[in-house]
């Protein structure tokens, strides 16, 4: 069988272009389709379209990622869905901390890939944690930030396990380090999740509500007012902490008569109408 010189050629061709630079190629398009997918469900503002059609997308983002597993990217995208997903949608608890774990390991893998040594120093001592930590500089913060939003939604839902609740200082240390290098980035998210961190516990257990408010004051401040969730866990976590009803209905009152309108959190604005209804009628019976 003869063989035609020009078709070897081009196949010899394609396999390197596959095996270089096309490669790189996929793997941007790859990543940017994540990327594109993530903001477009962020912006659905049918809760119900979101609820019943997101998890075929978690299905495809697990696929994408099985065919790819060391590309950061993807894995950053798969968590910020599962983890939007399981704090938005999920009101089992024991599947929202299956959905939350599986962020957290999707944003730990992202970060083993980008930032070796603080992976390698999630397990050693705060001191030697925090050391490494401080190295981290701005060209890290997609990485640091988006596995900080995976360990804290893990912990949000595992508040019950004092092994979770072990990692708060860890888990605080790497958001003040996001909000030192770019308190503005996500709008403001270091500053919602450290507000959130800081009120999980009352004062009494070691938690600290008045920094957490102020960390809430300035998430508020950073995102412009038009994250909405904001307020929701601004109510939900420090004012139902202090019992302060004041506070927490005007915040809830603020988000329902907001515009759920906005770049990238339309849907998370939409359910924070859906949880402030929720949380003033039953702040009825809590205060």
């Amino acid at each position: 069988m003869s063989i035609d010189l020009k078709q070897f050629r081009f196949a010899l061709l394609l396999a390197a272009c596959l095996a270089t630079a096309c490669g790189s190629v996929m793997r941007r398009a790859t990543t940017q389709f994540s990327d594109n997918l993530t903001s477009a469900i962020l912006g659905q503002d049918d809760v119900a379209t979101a609820h019943d059609g997101v998890p075929a997308y978690l299905l495809l983002i697990d696929g994408l990622i099985e065919g790819d597993p060391q590309n950061p990217g993807i894995l950053l995208a798969g968590a910020k869905l599962y983890g939007a997903y399981a704090g938005g949608f999920v009101d089992d608890n024991e599947r929202a901390q299956k959905m939350a774990g599986r962020a957290y390991g999707y944003a730990r893998r992202a970060l083993c890939l980008n930032e070796k040594p603080l992976c390698e120093a999630l397990d050693v001592p705060y001191e030697k944690f925090d050391a490494v930590l401080k190295q981290a500089d701005a060209k890290d913060i997609a990485t640091l930030y988006g596995f900080a939003a995976a360990w804290a939604g893990r912990i949000q839902v595992n508040t019950g396990d004092w092994n979770a609740i072990a990692d708060l200082p860890k888990l605080q240390a790497l958001l003040l380090r996001c909000d030192a290098i770019d308190a503005n980035y996500d709008d403001g998210g270091s500053a919602l999740y450290l507000g959130v961190v800081n009120s999980i516990r009352p004062a009494s257990l070691g938690g600290k509500p008045d920094e957490g408010k102020a960390w809430f004051d300035k998430a508020l401040e950073l995102s412009g007012g038009k994250n909405q969730m904001v307020r929701v866990l601004y109510a939900q976590f420090y004012a139902r902490l202090v019992f302060d009803q004041a506070l927490h209905d005007k915040l809830l009152n603020e988000v329902l008569a907001a515009d759920p309108v906005a770049p990238r959190l339309t849907l998370i604005n939409t359910l924070a109408k859906k949880k402030a209804k929720a949380l003033l009628a039953s702040g009825k019976d809590f205060f």
